[in-house]
C-alpha cells in the first residue's frame, strides 16, 4: 500500500446548461450562429472598440471573433464542427486574462434538438474541457457557470429567439 497521499486523475470539467426555444432546429440553429451579435452581451467584449458585430464563419476552422464599432477585429476561437442544424463545436481560445490565447483550446458543443412537432428546439449547450485552464480551472468553471456566464448568455439568446 502506497504513503502517498490520495490522487485524484485529472477529470475533465464542464459547464452544461440546457434552453428550450420556440423555434425549429435550422432556425434555432441559424440564430445562434448568424445571428450572434443579436443577443450576445455587449459587455461580454474582449476587443479594444464596443462590439458592432459577432462573427461565426460557417465552416470547420471558421473564425470564431467579434469586430468591433472601430473596425477592429478580436479572434475569441474558431469552427471545430458545422453540423447544421443538429451541432456545433467552437473552440474558445480566451485565456484568463480574457485575452485570446491561440495556445488554449476548451470547447463550447452546442446541440439543437427539436421537438416531435417541429415548433420547437431544445438547445444543450456543454463547455468541456476547462481543465486546460489549470490551476484557475475551477474559477473558470464558476465564471462560466454563473449568471454573468453561460446562463445568462443563453437567457438573453432565448429571450431574442422568443
Amino acid at each position: 500500500m502506497s504513503t502517498e497521499p490520495n490522487t485524484v486523475p485529472s477529470t475533465e470539467i464542464v459547464v452544461h446548461r440546457t434552453v428550450s426555444v420556440p423555434l425549429a432546429a435550422d432556425r434555432a440553429f441559424a440564430l445562434f450562429t448568424e445571428r450572434m451579435s443579436d443577443w450576445w452581451p455587449r459587455e461580454h467584449s474582449i476587443g479594444s472598440s464596443a462590439i458592432a458585430q459577432v462573427v461565426v464563419e460557417p465552416h470547420p476552422g471558421g473564425r470564431w471573433f467579434e469586430r468591433g464599432v472601430d473596425g477592429t477585429e478580436c479572434q475569441w476561437g474558431r469552427v471545430a464542427r458545422w453540423e447544421p442544424p443538429g451541432e456545433l463545436v467552437l473552440l474558445w481560445q480566451i485565456g484568463t486574462n480574457w485575452t485570446f490565447d491561440p495556445s488554449l483550446e476548451t470547447e463550447v458543443e452546442i446541440s439543437f434538438t427539436a421537438d416531435t412537432a417541429g415548433t420547437s428546439t431544445v438547445v444543450e449547450l456543454r463547455h468541456r474541457h476547462l481543465e486546460r485552464y489549470g490551476d484557475q480551472a475551477e474559477t473558470m468553471r464558476g465564471v462560466f457557470a454563473s449568471s454573468g456566464g453561460w446562463t445568462g448568455i443563453l437567457t438573453r439568446y432565448v429571450e431574442v429567439a422568443s
